[in-house]
C-alpha cells in the first residue's frame, strides 16, 4: 500500500517481533548458561506460539495488501494489463515470511525436520524482501529511492546474519545482531511513512532536496543507535533478573522461615489456648446446666463413644476457623 498505513503496518510487525526477541534471546542465553533444562518443554511450546503469531502477522499483511479498497483483490492480470504490482510485491514478501513461520512450527512439531532448516528459510525470506525492494523503487524521486535503499542495509544485513545462524545456531551475538536489525526495520518503516506520506496534513518533504537526503541518511544511523540501546537495555534487565532478583528472593524466604521457626512454639501455644477457649464456649452453649457430667447414663455413654472423634475433629475445625 503506497500510503502511511501501508508502511506503519509492517513497521509495527517488525517492532513487535524485534522487541520480543530482545527479551527472549537473553532469557534463553542465561537459562542455557545456568543449565536449567527443566524449561525445555515450555521453551519449545513458546517457540511454536511465536511462529504461529508471526505467520498470523504475514497473513494479515497479505489480506491488507490485497483487499484494501484500491487493492488488486487477487487479480494479477486484467484487461491486458497488470493489476497493482506494488501490492503484489508486498504480498510476496509477506508470503515468504508466512512460509518461514510455518517452517519454524514444523521444526518444533516434527522431529524429522533437519536442524537449521528454519533459519535457512528465514534467511531466504529476508533476502527475498531485500531483493524485491531493490527493484521496487525504480523511476521514483531521489528521496524516495534513497530512503528505501537505506532499508536494504538492514534487510540484507539481517539475511546474512540469519544465514550464519544455520551454521552457528544459538549464538547470542548473532541473535542480538539480528534483533537489532529487525527493530531497525520496524522503526525505519515508520520513518518512511512519515517522510513520504506525512499524516495529519503536514507539509510534504521536498523529494529532490539534497539536504533532505543527507538528513535521512544521518537519521538512519540514529535509528540504529536507538535499536542497539533497546537491545542493550533488555539484555541488562534480563541479566539483573537472573543474577540479583533470585538472591534477594532467597534472602527474603530464608528470613521468613527463620522467623516462623523462632516463633513456632509461641504460635502453637496461642492457637491451643484459643482453641480451648472456643471449645469451652461451645460446651457451655450445648450443656448450659452443668455440662457433660449432668447427662443421663444413655447420653453419657453415647457422647463417650464419639468424644475422642469430637475433641480431635472439632479442635481442628476451631483452628481453621
Amino acid at each position: 500500500m503506497a500510503n502511511f498505513k501501508g508502511h506503519a503496518l509492517p513497521g509495527s510487525f517488525f517492532l513487535i517481533v524485534g522487541l520480543w526477541w530482545s527479551v527472549k534471546y537473553p532469557l534463553m542465553y542465561f537459562r542455557q548458561k545456568g543449565k536449567r533444562s527443566q524449561l525445555t518443554h515450555y521453551h519449545q511450546r513458546l517457540e511454536i506460539i511465536e511462529a504461529a503469531i508471526r505467520t498470523l502477522f504475514s497473513v494479515v499483511g497479505i489480506l491488507a495488501e490485497q483487499f484494501v479498497p484500491d487493492g488488486p483483490h487477487l487479480h494479477l492480470y486484467h484487461e491486458n494489463q497488470w493489476v497493482k504490482l506494488m501490492n503484489w510485491q508486498h504480498s510476496t514478501m509477506y508470503l515468504f515470511f508466512a512460509v518461514s513461520g510455518i517452517m519454524d512450527m514444523l521444526t518444533y512439531l516434527i522431529t524429522h525436520v533437519p536442524l537449521g532448516l528454519d533459519r535457512l528459510v528465514m534467511a531466504v525470506a529476508t533476502f527475498t524482501e531485500g531483493f524485491l525492494f531493490y527493484y521496487h523503487v525504480h523511476n521514483r524521486p531521489p528521496l524516495d529511492q534513497h530512503i528505501h535503499s537505506l532499508l536494504l542495509c538492514a534487510v540484507f544485513g539481517g539475511a546474512f546474519s540469519i544465514f550464519l545462524e544455520v551454521i552457528l545456531r544459538d549464538n547470542i551475538v548473532l541473535q542480538l545482531f539480528r534483533t537489532s536489525l529487525v527493530i531497525l526495520q520496524g522503526t525505519w518503516f515508520w520513518q518512511i511513512g512519515f517522510v513520504l506520506f506525512p499524516p495529519s496534513g503536514e507539509p510534504e518533504w521536498d523529494q529532490k532536496d539534497d539536504a533532505n537526503i543527507m538528513f535521512v541518511t544521518m537519521c538512519f544511523c540514529w535509528h540504529y543507535l536507538a535499536a542497539l540501546c533497546i537491545v542493550a537495555i533488555s539484555y541488562s534487565l534480563v541479566y539483573w533478573f537472573y543474577t540479583f532478583a533470585p538472591s534477594r528472593l532467597t534472602k527474603v524466604c530464608v528470613a521468613a522461615v527463620s522467623f516462623i521457626k523462632k516463633n513456632e512454639a509461641s504460635l502453637h501455644l496461642c492457637l491451643s489456648m484459643k482453641t480451648d477457649q472456643r471449645l469451652s464456649k461451645f460446651q457451655n452453649r450445648m450443656w448450659p446446666h452443668g455440662g457433660i457430667q449432668d447427662m443421663n447414663p444413655a447420653e453419657n455413654t453415647a457422647f463417650g463413644n464419639i468424644s475422642p472423634f469430637f475433641s480431635q475433629e472439632y479442635r481442628y475445625f476451631l483452628i481453621r476457623k
